[in-house]
């Protein structure tokens, strides 16, 4: 599952239902502080063993494990083997071994550790063999395999949601000056939280300190910081006090800020794998975020020499190093082809990891810039003799100068200035030549080899093309655009994706969240997601029955900060004049109230599950931003249900709630009471397919009930 899906429910939530403890293997520390965090905020009893513990309170924590106080135990793999976990292991009731990040178990993935190939016989050592699963956001074919293998996994079922993140916008730029571009970027989205990532300590420096000079609340993380100042910018970035975190690939695995609304990679990354899980790292809470990649031509060539620096695998023999070695410089190229290609770049991605869709997004800058075909079968025929007359033994660099008639010194001492090719391209730029090789690659006819330093080499095809020659073309942004039509694109696809809510209201909830956080030390995502606070913007609950409909509510969060926050919206009702969430109604001047209810009824799906009416309407909603930029709200099609008699007011310990009548039964209403952690009584609606029909039916007459109470207002 891609990153922010939700890979971590799918252990939790058996974890709960399994009698005995659930062990979860993870790499990071951060990655396992967050989860706990995460877990004991939600009333779940979760602890973790790593090197950040010492000695007394890892025992404390084994202690607490076997007098069965946790249901789910983190723990990093090099703990597996010390003789106090393993004493531990050997006796406990284990019912599951969640291996996360399983892609590391791989000597193909692109975090390999070696640690994580003593968890199979971890496993073995066991008294009884437990439930085995594993999870991973970036595993392609290869990588499968080897979890599959490498773990022992037992005839597995193998579950492959999909790596779309159709809330990610997604952009390659090659700006002359990058730091240029990523202060455009922060100017036209202020007050975002986001991470910019760097291939170097020293690029991670440079741009914290410009950051901070121009005065924006950034930190960095790199793995050259002391531990304490790591762990100090992190926790600065997670609880909000710092808005931009500057940083290495070291900082993110796990890390689960689910308001980061945008990733800017400074410099481009070794693999698509490392991208796309850093990338992924935006949006986490489903609202639309940006990924942009500020490309250079350096960021190849340092790359290059990341790799075959690369020691961290220092214990495998030299030929098993070299392999990995070369698979890395292969991963490199196919990252390259994605920051040239002119094509869908959400398309490239998913490709790569072996999923096809559609050849468009509408939502990456390949697919919101205005392209024309061009005519290439000249400038290839001049590309591609050349490499076979420099008789294919040099790199891209050298065939683009020999193109151009450079003077430099290497040319003329290695005599390309008499090749019959030499300056044939003179008057093209160095990018447009570039392109047409990029385009020639990426379609087979040029090979970049594995070394080193790539040679390029004309393919099978390419020379065949050259024989029989035949049409080529290749995309190529137009020259003519207006200023309007050259202005960023995507802002208008996030338009209709961002959700229209009061702006002054959310701050205030986040505000309120803010300080709730820092009472009680925890980062603000742990309290309530930036999405569960847009839900309550929309929804405006004011009672209990209504705070549990918002997104990402539930009995322990409602007694824990419910009051606080419908204090909070009380007051902006009041201050606003605002009451019964009038300014959610909505507005159908733009197009026809037919038109729209048309549109929902064909395309709404209706469950076969009972489901409670904020679902509904959530669900509706979703279609109705296709067609309007306003929504219904829950309290609404209760009224208008009250008013054709399925639904009733009914009093329960001095308050009011919406409950079935007996026509509501018939048409398959259900009000069914429950029970809060406090003990407080309350009732929930839920509706079935039958009752799900007649409101799709009649979501005409709730959009016109809707714009009568308007008016009247």
């Amino acid at each position: 599952m891609p990153t922010g899906a939700g890979k971590s429910l799918c252990f939790q939530v058996p974890a709960l239902m399994l009698e005995g403890i659930t062990i979860v293997i993870s790499p990071l520390i951060s990655l396992m502080r967050d989860q706990v965090q995460a877990l004991i905020a939600s009333g779940v009893s979760a602890a973790f063993i790593n090197s950040s513990l010492n000695y007394n309170q890892t025992l404390k924590a084994l202690e607490n494990a076997k007098a069965g106080k946790y249901k789910i135990i983190y723990v990093a793999p090099e703990r597996l083997e010390t003789p106090e976990f393993h004493s531990f292991a050997m006796n406990a009731r284990i019912a599951m071994v969640t291996v996360d990040e399983a892609h590391c178990v791989s000597q193909w993935g692109q975090n390999f550790r070696p640690s994580y190939l003593k968890i199979r016989d971890f496993i073995n050592e066991l008294a009884e063999r437990p439930i085995v699963a594993a999870f991973t956001a970036t595993a392609t074919k290869e990588v499968k395999q080897d979890i599959e293998n490498l773990l022992s996994l037992h005839n597995p079922f193998v579950m492959a949601t999909g790596f779309n993140r159709e809330n990610l916008y997604f952009e390659v730029q090659k700006p002359t000056d990058k730091y240029k571009a990523v202060i455009q970027y922060l100017q036209n989205n202020p007050n975002r939280s986001g991470i910019i990532y760097c291939s170097t300590r020293k690029a991670v420096e440079e741009v914290y300190e410009r950051l901070s000079n121009d005065q924006y609340e950034a930190t960095q993380y790199h793995a050259g910081l002391s531990e304490n100042e790591r762990t100090k910018n992190q926790d600065d970035f997670l609880y909000d006090r710092k808005t931009i975190m500057v940083a290495t690939n070291a900082f993110g695995m796990g890390i689960d800020k689910s308001n980061v609304s945008f990733v800017i990679h400074y410099n481009m990354p070794k693999n698509i794998e490392s991208y796309y899980q850093e990338a992924g790292r935006a949006g986490r809470d489903g609202t639309a975020a940006d990924c942009i990649l500020l490309y250079g031509g350096q960021d190849v060539i340092t790359n290059q020499f990341l790799i075959d620096q690369n020691n961290e695998n220092n214990e495998l023999d030299s030929a098993f190093a070299d392999q990995i070695k070369e698979k890395e410089r292969e991963r490199l190229k196919q990252m390259t082809y994605y920051c040239h290609t002119f094509n869908c770049l959400r398309e490239y991605i998913l490709k790569y990891f072996g999923e096809y869709t559609h050849s468009s997004c509408g939502n990456c800058s390949s697919c919101n810039t205005n392209y024309e075909e061009v005519d290439i079968v000249e400038d290839a025929q001049k590309i591609l003799s050349c490499i076979i007359r420099m008789g294919e033994r040099y790199g891209v660099k050298m065939v683009i100068d020999t193109l151009r008639g450079s003077k430099a010194a290497k040319i003329i001492r290695l005599g390309l200035d008499d090749i019959k090719s030499y300056g044939i391209m003179a008057h093209a730029k160095e990018h447009e030549i570039r392109d047409v090789i990029n385009h020639l690659v990426l379609n087979e006819y040029i090979l970049l080899t594995n070394d080193e330093f790539p040679v390029a080499k004309v393919t099978t095809k390419g020379k065949e093309w050259l024989l029989n020659g035949g049409k080529l073309t290749m995309k190529a942004v137009k020259k003519d655009l207006s200023k309007e039509d050259a202005k960023a694109p995507y802002s208008k696809i996030l338009s209709k994706q961002k959700v229209q809510i009061n702006q002054a209201l959310f701050q205030k909830l986040r505000d309120l969240r803010y300080q709730l956080a820092q009472q009680q030390n925890v980062p603000a995502f742990v309290v309530f997601t930036d999405a569960t606070l847009v839900d309550m913007c929309q929804k405006l609950p004011t009672n209990d029955s209504e705070f549990l409909d918002v997104s990402g509510v539930g009995d322990k969060k409602l007694e824990a900060y419910g009051q606080a926050f419908m204090e909070v919206i009380r007051d902006y009702q009041q201050d606003e004049g605002v009451s019964d969430h009038g300014n959610s109604d909505i507005n159908t001047d733009a197009v026809s109230i037919i038109e729209v209810s048309d549109y929902v009824k064909s395309e709404f799906e209706i469950s076969e599950e009972p489901l409670p009416i904020s679902l509904i309407t959530d669900r509706i909603n979703a279609l109705l931003l296709q067609k309007t930029d306003k929504k219904v709200v829950a309290a609404k099609v209760q009224d208008y249900l009250i008013e054709l008699g399925y639904l009733q007011l009914e009093t329960l310990n001095e308050k009011n709630f919406k409950v079935a009548t007996e026509k509501g039964e018939r048409i398959g209403i259900s009000s069914l009471q429950k029970t809060k952690q406090n003990g407080e009584i309350y009732k929930q609606n839920f509706y079935n397919c039958t009752a799900q029909k007649m409101i799709i039916e009649q979501v005409e007459a709730v959009i016109e009930y809707a714009q009568k109470m308007s008016n009247r207002k």
